[in-house]
């Protein structure tokens, strides 16, 4: 990984963490792997994560339906707010409050659209507490989930979701190894990831053909992407990038893109 570490190293005044886990040889890299980051909306798959564990030990079915709603709790103090369609990347699920749509809807339009107001919904139906405790299940460290989305309150008293580039990396390895409830149930959240529509960072370093089931996730400092590689061949790998300090999306999803290529070529 050479001239992945020149490269980074490059990266001037930049704090970029990544984590490899090749499923292939066993092998793993690492870089600031435990720094800890904004989270942005890497958490919804932990989040997803949870939803399909307690699915499975029967609390509800994914077909089962919930009004959409768009009042929540902050954390801070209790008080109501709600998450705003011109802060979202989607605004299909905002044209649908006060009717019923099912939970595997809500988890899809939370990962394949980064809903935050389907985030919330789902959040407050299984309990950030029950996220972080299946992640400790699961002996995965470095992902804190406290809040949904928007929450300005929490974020002004820095109460915030974090990540590592490891913990991450280990919550997708999970996934990519079928432990994540089972064989079947990390059968589909892959298949769900697959059809994320945000794919400008992992994916344009890759062949075309080269499917990735990712989560991207970005505020206004912090862009991230991380996902299950399926090069052809051969079994996955695991690729985890997160960053803080470029002036604009572009220029940090170029360097994801260049980091993707990189890991590709290398392995």
């Amino acid at each position: 990984m050479l001239e992945l570490e020149k490269f980074i190293s490059g990266q001037a005044d930049k704090a970029i963490a990544v984590a490899i886990h090749d499923l292939e040889t066993g092998s793993e890299y690492f870089t600031r792997a435990d720094e800890i980051f904004h989270a942005a909306s890497t958490m919804k798959v932990a989040v997803m994560a949870e939803v399909f564990h307690q699915a499975s030990q029967g609390m509800f079915s994914l077909d089962d339906k919930m009004e959409v709603v768009n009042s929540f709790s902050s954390i801070a103090d209790g008080s109501t707010f709600s998450t705003l369609v011109e802060d979202d990347s989607d605004a299909s699920l905002y044209e649908k409050i006060g009717q019923r749509v099912s939970l595997r809807e809500l988890n899809r339009l939370m990962i394949v659209r980064s809903s935050n107001l389907a985030t919330n919904i789902l959040i407050q139906l299984v309990g950030a507490a029950n996220v972080q405790a299946f992640l400790r299940e699961l002996e995965i460290e470095g992902i804190t989930v406290l809040r949904g989305m928007e929450d300005k309150k929490a974020f002004r008293l820095g109460m915030n979701n974090q990540i590592t580039a490891r913990g991450f990396m280990q919550l997708l390895q999970a996934i990519a190894e079928g432990r994540v409830v089972s064989q079947s149930t990390s059968d589909e959240i892959v298949r769900v990831m697959l059809g994320q529509e945000f794919k400008d960072g992992i994916s344009p370093g890759v062949p075309a053909e080269v499917k990735v089931a990712s989560k991207s996730g970005w505020t206004s400092e912090w862009f991230h992407d991380a996902g299950i590689v399926f090069p052809p061949s051969r079994k996955p790998y695991v690729l985890v990038i997160l960053t803080k300090g470029y002036p604009d999306e572009t220029s940090a999803k170029e360097c994801m893109s260049k980091i993707s290529n990189l890991v590709y070529r290398n392995l």
